[in-house]
């Protein structure tokens, strides 16, 4: 692996959810173009605009989305032993 410190993962983890999310938007969005050349130059050049707007705002976002989730859910309590279900 690039042997990048766990205490970075939620950066790795916004760079790829931005990338994928954005990529799969562009190519979306450029399905009108006419031919394969024409449809493959417009969805790369959109998806790099689309991963650098979106890039900061996940990264910024991402905490705030999981305090909000973690808020609006509850942990599962274990089963206790001996209770029956």
């Amino acid at each position: 692996m690039l042997g990048i410190p766990r205490r970075y993962s939620h950066f790795v983890f916004g760079i790829i959810q931005s990338g994928l999310t954005s990529l799969i938007a562009a190519g979306i969005a450029s399905l009108p173009a006419g031919s394969a050349m024409i449809f493959v130059g417009h969805w790369m050049v959109s998806w790099l605009i689309a991963w650098a707007a979106m890039l900061p705002i996940v990264l910024l976002a991402a905490p705030a989305i999981r305090a909000f989730a973690l808020l609006l859910t509850q942990e599962e309590r274990e089963p206790r032993a001996g209770s029956q279900a």
